[in-house]
């Protein structure tokens, strides 16, 4: 396998503003478990091994449960196991990622009803926050250690 190129080496600025948006996203009220989970089910989405790995790994250290875990993608079949507020967290995850579908009037409006305004917003920009992340560590072939 040949080795793709380094981001953080070669593009450390750009690298240094990506961790400006992380730290301030840490920074806000966004629930760590909410956080978790569009880390979770984004890069599960995009198929990125890396962040899959990484993130599990995170949210079994903040004690979510390996059921949760495991069913994440098939939320939507799944009963009881998520509240009210992550699933339309997982709905805005899953249409904001999928975005040629577009994200819904009814998945905004959910999200607006549970959430105020700031909220909504970020967990907007942690999603696409994790899908810049997934698109760098697939295009760069990074490895889950």
């Amino acid at each position: 396998m040949n080795t793709r190129v380094n981001i953080l080496q070669t593009q450390p600025e750009a690298y240094k503003a990506l961790m400006g948006i992380e730290k301030y996203i840490a920074s806000t009220s966004l629930d760590p478990v909410h956080k978790e989970l569009i880390k979770i089910r984004a890069s599960q989405i995009n198929g990125c091994a890396f962040c899959i790995n990484m993130h599990t790994k995170d949210a079994r250290k903040m004690g979510m449960t390996e059921q949760r875990i495991y069913l994440l993608n098939a939320w939507k079949e799944v009963h009881g196991l998520y509240t009210e507020e992550e699933r339309a967290i997982l709905a805005m995850t899953e249409e904001i990622t999928l975005i040629q579908n577009h994200l819904s009037d009814a998945t905004y409006n959910k999200a607006v009803e549970l959430f105020d305004e700031n909220y909504v917003a970020q967990i907007i920009l942690m999603i696409a926050t994790i899908n810049t992340w997934n698109r760098i560590a697939i295009a760069t072939e990074m490895q889950p250690s």
